[in-house]
């Protein structure tokens, strides 16, 4: 239609004046309307599609196990046993309490129900944590970014992620595009949208820093009191774009290196396999490490602090990140993944509770003595 109304409009100067150059104009006008009229329509299906496109969930690996969230399988677990206290062993709060650590009743005076204030050696922790976190993801090849803490929601929407609707974990800026960013999954996946890279360039190794916002909407019980749900921390992100044939090797080692980090945290942990019911859209296959933490429960529950997905082409699809391989025509998708390093809060309480002492003090795992500058966090 489009054709056609320009080779009319050409017509119009050569047309006789009157009524004949008059019908050429009006059938060039016509043209343009069913031109736009059809246009319109064609968008309305074509955002249609995508709505229910942006519905369906990612393959789920063969391996994985069947069901919901009972049914996940302990792969391993990590170097450090469970701790034998030979004293009445207490939860993090009661640590903060005693070592003047946490402030949650200011963080609702300024923010709400579920923030806080670190104080004190707190502080110093929360940093060591990042700090011991990047430098390993360095050593592995990672480049250390810090992201933006805000995203537009077609970069969420992209990840897998619903900035809207009842069941949401997001918070979103009214009147805007925009929305705090839940992990920096989100961001990290965006950086590259609509790009297309070498496949030389893959594997793409990032380690991002920021800061996670999410409503927690539903949350509630004993077990997810102080740190463990709370409505912002900081999280050391790993994000990695690959070839398709290289994404399951990663995703082993993304996997390896949470192993690491925690056992060298000397914090006990055991490796799930995480059930098809309980991945997500996004994840094709995802490993947790869940810690041990003694003050959880009654008498010590196992609690998630690091996820790892393969994702793999399903982000990309949606965000657009393609590779070419040199000397070949068209492209293709690359794979995605993460998984986080650490998320500061989580750590925070595996750490301070298996490593407390009969008199009260907090021993601090040598791997974090550099930032910490002492040995113990000392009972006042």
């Amino acid at each position: 239609m489009k054709r056609r109304a320009n080779e009319v409009s050409k017509q119009i100067g050569k047309a006789p004046a009157g009524n004949q150059r008059e019908a050429v104009i009006a059938q060039g006008r016509a043209l343009r309307e069913a031109k736009d009229a059809a246009q319109k329509a064609h968008d309305a299906l074509d955002q249609k599609i995508s709505e229910i496109q942006q519905t369906l969930p990612n393959l789920t690996h063969p391996e994985a196990p069947i069901g919901g969230e009972e049914d996940a399988t302990e792969l391993s677990r990590g170097r450090t046993a469970l701790p034998q206290f030979g004293f009445n062993a207490v939860d993090h709060l009661e640590l903060a309490r005693i070592h003047e650590l946490l402030d949650f009743e200011a963080g609702a005076r300024v923010a709400g129900a579920g923030f806080y204030f670190l104080k004190n050696d707190a502080v110093l922790l929360d940093l060591a944590l990042q700090q011991f976190a990047v430098r390993l993801l360095m050593e592995r090849g990672f480049t250390p970014v810090t992201t933006p803490d805000l995203a537009l929601t077609e970069i969420l929407h992209g990840t897998g992620f619903q900035p809207r609707g009842p069941e949401t974990q997001i918070y979103s800026i009214e009147n805007s595009e925009l929305n705090l960013v839940a992990t920096a999954e989100i961001t990290l996946g965006g950086m590259l949208a609509g790009q297309t890279l070498e496949a030389t360039s893959l594997p793409l190794r990032l380690c991002g820093l920021s800061h996670c916002f999410r409503t927690e909407a539903g949350a509630a019980g004993r077990a997810s009191k102080g740190l463990y749900r709370v409505h912002q921390f900081t999280k050391v992100e790993m994000f990695a774009f690959c070839l398709p044939e290289q994404s399951d090797a990663l995703h082993a080692e993304m996997r390896a290196i949470e192993c690491d980090l925690f056992d060298a945290l000397e914090v006990p942990y055991r490796v799930i396999d995480t059930a098809s019911g309980d991945l997500g859209g996004p994840a094709y296959r995802k490993f947790d490490l869940e810690a041990w933490m003694p003050g959880r429960g009654d008498a010590g529950q196992w609690g998630e602090v690091t996820s790892t997905s393969n994702c793999t082409d399903y982000q990309a699809r949606r965000l657009n990140v393609r590779y070419k391989v040199a000397g070949q025509k068209g492209t293709h998708y690359v794979h995605t993944l993460n998984g986080t390093a650490v998320a500061t809060g989580r750590a925070m309480i595996a750490v301070l509770e298996n490593h407390q002492q009969a008199d009260g003090s907090i021993r601090i795992p040598e791997v974090l003595r550099p930032w910490m500058g002492k040995d113990y966090i000392a009972r006042k």
